[in-house]
């Protein structure tokens, strides 16, 4: 069995209240993890080192952020309960951490605002997923990450299986149509043991199952990140290892899929003069409210300062307490107007660059 990662992908609640979060000494810390309770200590040891460098740029005014840091780095259990990186946000009075399943890598930021942008590549395309092994002699359930062995979840109260079909010759639930009303409580049974267990990992759920039973739990499924593409066949006697790698595939096809459909919807866009990729005009129509789609570099984050009238861009090539990330900014106004954010490798933007947006209308 392998290493069960410990994922909490932020909602978009969390993620627009770290957007629009405001205090001086804000300090955004990412780092790379593992889920293996043996590396907890050298994932430790990084951040606090971060932490250290967090404290230099506060200089007097670190005390208070210190102690939030402190009270995380003795917490045991914390350390040994990860998955592949680490986003810790913290001001003197509050601190916040994500454990995610993407690999970023290390890096510490002071501002008076979050420095969120690595964060939205957990969101865009989480790098893991949860499948349903189900058959009608029992369910597992499986995470997989793009790092480490496949790991099954207990489940409390999940049903042994199907069970028989009443053969009481007074019952309508006999043959056929007993079986699939028997499997339908089944997969409804299914649902309900899972849903808690999975409803706060923010992953897709792919379904590994045979027909007529696929269908049948696709029917009565109530987790909205359900991947409309499955493992076909029963997974009975199917390994985990070879059901995480089949996984894997249905993901990035799934990714590869929503990029094409992405970008075939930019160039449409740019024929009509409804799409930008130049800093400038992004943030300016991020500003009017005009922007529903944004596209950003998640390996790029320029410092400097967005104005709020017009969305002018002033680029700063210091690293201080003042300045903050203008794509974070350029993504608060774009969330807060309705807008979509998707942070993606650069070669996946329309032109390569730092930032491209869709447009609800010419700016």
């Amino acid at each position: 069995m392998g290493v069960a990662l410990h994922v909490d992908v932020p909602t978009e609640r969390q993620l627009n209240a770290l957007l629009a979060s405001r205090a001086p000494g804000s300090v955004s810390i990412y780092l790379p993890t593992s889920p293996l309770p043996q590396e907890a200590d050298a994932a430790r040891i990084e951040f606090k080192n971060l932490a250290a460098e967090a404290a230099r740029q506060l200089g007097d005014d670190a005390r208070g952020v210190q102690e939030q840091f402190d009270d995380l780095l003795a917490d045991e259990e914390f350390w040994t309960r990860l998955a592949v990186s680490l986003a810790v946000f913290a001001t003197a009075d509050t601190l916040v951490t994500f454990r995610l399943a993407n690999r970023l890598t290390s890096s510490v930021e002071v501002s008076d605002r979050f420095h969120v942008q690595p964060l939205l590549r957990s969101v865009t395309f989480p790098q893991a997923a949860v499948v349903l092994a189900l058959t009608q002699n029992g369910a597992r359930l499986i995470e997989i990450a793009a790092d480490v062995p496949p790991s099954e979840i207990e489940v409390a109260d999940l049903p042994e299986g199907v069970g028989p079909t009443s053969r009481d010759p007074m019952s309508r639930l006999q043959g056929e149509e007993g079986a699939k009303v028997r499997m339908r409580q089944y997969a409804r049974q299914v649902d309900r043991a899972i849903r808690p267990v999975i409803a706060g990992l923010g992953v897709p759920l792919i379904l590994a199952a045979a027909e007529p039973l696929a269908g049948i739990y696709r029917s009565v499924n109530t987790y909205p990140r359900l991947a409309e593409r499955g493992i076909a066949g029963s997974p009975e006697d199917v390994p985990d290892h070879e059901l995480a790698a089949a996984a894997r595939e249905i993901l990035d096809a799934v990714y590869a899929a929503e990029l094409d459909e992405l970008r075939a919807t930019f160039a449409a866009r740019a024929d009509a003069g409804r799409a930008a990729t130049d800093l400038t005009d992004v943030a300016r129509a991020a500003t009017f409210g005009a922007v529903d789609t944004l596209m950003v570099d998640i390996d790029t984050s320029p410092s400097g300062f967005v104005d709020e009238q017009d969305g002018t861009v002033t680029l700063d090539s210091e690293d201080d307490a003042v300045n903050y990330g203008v794509i974070d900014e350029i993504a608060r106004r774009v969330l807060n107007a309705g807008g979509r954010v998707l942070a993606l490798r650069r070669e996946d933007i329309p032109g390569q660059g730092t930032t491209a947006a869709i447009l609800r209308y010419p700016v």
